[in-house]
Formats: C-alpha cells, sequence, structure tokens
C-alpha cells in the first residue's frame, strides 16, 4: 500500500471513530462576526444570537431537566448548592419540590430570572430565556429580589452555600447587593454578557444600576469590572457547556462567551483591540468537553491533513 493510500485509509478510520465527537458549534455559525472587535464585534454577535426560539415560561420547568440536571438528576441550584457537599438540602427533585409556599431555605426550588425581572419591563421575549434563568432555591431567590450582583462588605444574610447580601465594596458602588459564591460567579458573568449581547437593541428600555442603558458597553462602569473579575476568576466549567449545547438544542442559539472565553476580552476587556479569528481560538467544548482520546484523534487527523 503506497503512502497515498495509507493516509486515505488511516483517515477514512478516524472519520469513523470522530463523527459521534465533531465540535459542537455548528460549522459557520460565527462566521459574520470574523475578524470585528470592540463595539462592533458585540454588534455582529448580536445578529447571531437575537431572536431565540425560547419556550414558553410554563415549559422552562422541565426544561430544567435537560439543563440543570445534577450527576445525582437532582435540581444543580447555584444559591443554594454546595460544591463540597452540604447545604440546605441534598438536591430538589424536579417535579416534586416546584415552589408553592415557601417558608424557608431547602423547601423547594423556582425560576430564577439573574437579570430581574423589574429591570427589562417591555422585553417579553427575556421572560423565557434559558440563558438566564436557572432554578434557584425559592427562598434565596426571594432573599435576592431585584438587587444587583456585586461583592459583600458587610453581610447581613447569608445561604446555606454561603451566598451573601450585604453592602458593596467593589468599583466605587455602595449600595446592597447579592454575591454568589465563587463556583458560580463566572456563570452569572457570562450569562450578563450574553444578555446585553442578544438584546443590545432593548437595553435602553431597561433601567437597572447594573446596566448602562448604551448599547456599548452595556454595562455600568463599576458592573463591567465586577464581571471582568469573575469572568476571568471563575473559566468556564462543564457545567456551563453543556448547558451551552442543551439551550442551543431548546431554543437554537448559543452563548459565544461560552464557546470562546476569549470573545469576553475581544469584546469589553484587555483584548478588545485584537480582532476575532476562530482559528486563532480554543472553543470550550473541545478544551473540557473532548476526552485525551478525542483530543488525540483530532492532531492525528490534522497530521494526516498535512501528510
Amino acid at each position: 500500500m503506497n503512502q497515498r493510500c495509507y493516509n486515505c485509509f488511516a483517515l477514512v478510520v478516524l472519520l469513523a471513530f470522530s463523527i459521534p465527537l465533531a465540535a459542537q458549534i455548528p460549522d459557520g455559525y460565527y462566521a459574520r462576526a470574523e475578524g470585528m472587535r470592540g463595539a462592533e464585534l458585540k454588534s455582529a454577535l448580536f445578529r447571531v444570537i437575537r431572536e431565540p426560539a425560547v419556550l414558553s415560561y410554563t415549559e422552562i420547568w422541565e426544561a430544567f431537566e435537560a439543563t440543570d440536571a445534577h450527576k445525582n438528576d437532582k435540581v444543580w441550584d447555584i444559591y443554594s448548592h454546595e460544591p463540597r457537599g452540604g447545604g440546605a438540602t441534598d438536591g430538589f427533585d424536579f417535579r416534586q419540590h416546584r415552589c408553592g409556599s415557601i417558608r424557608k431555605e431547602g423547601d423547594c426550588y423556582n425560576r430564577e430570572h439573574l437579570l430581574p425581572r423589574s429591570w427589562f419591563r417591555g422585553t417579553s421575549i427575556l421572560e423565557s430565556d434559558l440563558f438566564h434563568i436557572y432554578p434557584t432555591d425559592g427562598y434565596v431567590n426571594n432573599r435576592r429580589g431585584n438587587l444587583p450582583f456585586g461583592e459583600v462588605g458587610i453581610m447581613n444574610w447569608e445561604s446555606t452555600n454561603g451566598s451573601k447580601i450585604g453592602q458593596n465594596t467593589f468599583g466605587g458602588y455602595s449600595k446592597t447587593v447579592f454575591e454568589p459564591i465563587d463556583e458560580y460567579k463566572g456563570d452569572v458573568a457570562r450569562s450578563y454578557f450574553y444578555v446585553v449581547t442578544a438584546y443590545e437593541d432593548h437595553l435602553h428600555r431597561w433601567h437597572s444600576d447594573q446596566l448602562g442603558g448604551d448599547r456599548y458597553p452595556g454595562f455600568s462602569k463599576w458592573s463591567l469590572d465586577l464581571l471582568l473579575k469573575w469572568h476571568r476568576e471563575d473559566p468556564v466549567s462543564l457545567k456551563e457547556v453543556r448547558r451551552n449545547e442543551a439551550i442551543y438544542r431548546l431554543q437554537k442559539n448559543r452563548n459565544p462567551y461560552i464557546d470562546y472565553p476569549e470573545l469576553v476580552e475581544c469584546v469589553w476587556g484587555s483584548s478588545d483591540s485584537t480582532l476575532f479569528c476562530q482559528e486563532a481560538m480554543s472553543d470550550s467544548f473541545r478544551a473540557i468537553e473532548y476526552s485525551p482520546f478525542e483530543r488525540w484523534l483530532e492532531r492525528v487527523k490534522s497530521l494526516i491533513w498535512i501528510r
């Protein structure tokens, strides 16, 4: 068998193994954002991910079973879940523990809008956009209310997993805020980056100390600095990658800041003068979800193509 035939045969075998392992970002999905940066890049991403095919608000309950199931098939609640064990409950059952009446932490879970509804009146589609709706402990959710996210100095309340309410100490903003635990700060930040991108044409209608009102940057100064900090300190997790995939199957759009975390820097951060180029960035699905064997297959395939 000559070398060319051998390469062709090897490629066919490798493709047979790797078909089910293909990257989940559809080919060409972000093509219209290539070669852009800053505000221009944010607006290009807006045109890619806007107008998702959201579910009804009632359907969100069942959608959580696909988007937010923990390994024990219980609700993955970011306000009460303790990654090191413990917490108010061993986990809510998706069907049995939906909130009705609430007396204390651990009673039930509900549908938390990370961007409170009172901030985005007039944008009905955001009521059901799963990228900013999470299942959370109903009591903790009620304690948060419509508080912005921040970093607490003087604390006046704490949940069983360490989420806090108190006076903010970050960026010169001194009002009362809600602070999630470190493990979920990046999740919150990337959800907010998604919202101000996917709905940038609505930002001028919204009212919040956290948001800026303009299309770019979309945040108040202290809030943007905070969310960039959280994004950098809490990288994209396997939980986020799988949630991104599950939501894509349901509402047909993606969170670009989970797919390509470096996009955050290209839009708002230290690389806002750097042009977006997919080939130059590592997507989170390959970096986190792929096994060592899958990454090895990709390297071998690239060598065969080169030869």
